[in-house]
């Protein structure tokens, strides 16, 4: 289905879209089985709650340091390419943790995954912005947000396989995947870079290749590293997104075991509560933050930064309530309303980054917001596996990620002041 002309709700079909869902599916996936085969890890190899939380604070801070050379490829080279061997590192990183002979090996192979899961953010997110022109942004970032959460089904199918056939068998199987969505990205072609912009906005459409590849002179990396965290929107999404990474990796990563041993509920089962919970809340707000979103941007001022950052309080509250929660059913349910609640962000919050940015400095701006956001991802699990240590609590623990989540949400409607004043001076008007 394409639109009618270059500007279009989608002018370059929906199949770029698919296909790059696709590739945040495949992402998540590989990450999320983690949380799933982690008892029967720590069963296996003996390490406590707090090594366990080094994990992901290994990985995430891998994913920072490799951002700015993301955002430096994304913005001056052929993105299709490089997300199609970025795929093919996660498919081969995955395999190998299933080889891992200890905690020191199986670390270093994460970081690795890490890494290479560092490129998607800044590729994918500067690919989305010149495929669609800014009214269906957020439509193509809603779902594009929504696919790494269907992915979040690794935690599910990790830990059913772990109890079934073993932990190392979930990262052989999940590796065949990566191969094959690797193979289709190859067939990807490159979108103009900024041109829907300029349409949008009424404005002449520069000369640009009919595949762009990066646009001529190449912008210069030392500007861009200076200009891009002064714009006050991306400044103020960008630490609010840490602080909501924060709180998100903390309360997930740790849901499982919560699950297991506060409510009697056996690792796979308790995998699959926290995966199907966890994707189900998603799917429900996306969709509804797309639709909310879209009405509220032509009738507020900056409508999708209240409707992103209200959810995101809402849903913060509703977390710290579901923890109190005595019996599973209770918890479950609060859960699925929490998660939906701030799932109304990921459209929201994405399409207003692109907007802000301009088309020749997206990859390094999605790559400042990743590099933040990946910091707050990096420490959330590890205080609340070390908090649970020194408590003898994973309850008590999970308490602590609640506040940073509040405290996203205030800065994201702060937000609002700015995005207007921002994403005329993007179009260079």
């Amino acid at each position: 289905m394409k639109g009618t002309g270059p500007q279009g709700d989608a002018p370059y079909g929906w199949k770029p879209l698919v296909v790059l869902a696709t590739v945040g599916i495949i992402d998540r996936f590989e990450q999320q089985l983690l949380p799933g085969v982690l008892p029967f890890i720590q069963e296996e190899w003996g390490f406590s709650d707090t090594a366990a939380g080094m994990l992901p604070l290994g990985s995430a801070l891998a994913a920072v340091l490799i951002s700015p050379l993301a955002g430096y490829l994304a913005d001056r080279y052929r993105r299709t390419t490089i997300i199609t061997v970025v795929v093919l590192c996660w498919a081969l990183a995955t395999l190998f943790s299933s080889l891992a002979t200890g905690l020191v090996v199986f670390f270093l192979i994460r970081m690795f995954l890490a890494a290479s899961e560092g490129f998607y953010g800044p590729v994918s997110g500067s690919l989305l912005a010149d495929f669609y022109p800014p009214a269906s942004r957020p439509k193509a970032y809603g779902w594009k947000g929504l696919a790494p959460y269907l992915g979040g089904l690794g935690t599910v199918v990790g830990g059913v396989l772990a109890q079934h056939f073993g932990w190392r068998a979930a990262f052989v199987i999940a590796a065949v995947p990566g191969l094959v969505v690797a193979a289709i990205c190859w067939r990807l072609k490159e979108p103009p870079r900024g041109l829907l912009d300029r349409l949008a906005a009424g404005l002449p459409a520069e000369a640009a290749p009919a595949e762009g590849g990066a646009p001529h002179p190449r912008p210069d990396f030392r500007r861009q590293i200076r200009q891009v965290p002064t714009i006050p929107t991306i400044a103020l999404l960008s630490l609010a997104l840490s602080a909501v990474g924060f709180g998100l990796a903390g309360i997930f990563y740790w849901l499982p075991t919560l699950i297991h041993r506060d409510y009697g509920v056996r690792e796979g089962a308790a995998a699959s509560v926290s995966g199907l919970v966890t994707v189900t809340g998603v799917m429900i707000g996306v969709l509804t933050g797309t639709w909310l979103g879209r009405r509220w941007h032509e009738r507020r001022k900056a409508g999708r930064l209240l409707v992103g950052g209200g959810g995101i309080a809402i849903g913060g509250t509703g977390l710290a309530l579901a923890v109190s929660m005595p019996v599973l059913g209770g918890l479950a349910a609060l859960l699925l309303i929490s998660v939906a609640f701030m799932a109304m962000a990921i459209p929201n919050l994405t399409a207003s980054i692109a907007d802000v940015l301009d088309a020749s400095s997206r990859g390094v701006g999605f790559a400042l917001v990743q590099l933040l956001g990946t910091a707050g991802l990096a420490f959330g699990p590890f205080v609340v596996g070390m908090i649970s240590d020194r408590t003898g609590s994973m309850a008590t623990a999970m308490y602590v990620p609640t506040v940073p989540l509040l405290l996203g949400g205030a800065l994201t409607i702060t937000a609002r002041l700015t995005f207007d004043r921002d994403r005329i001076r993007a179009l260079g008007r």
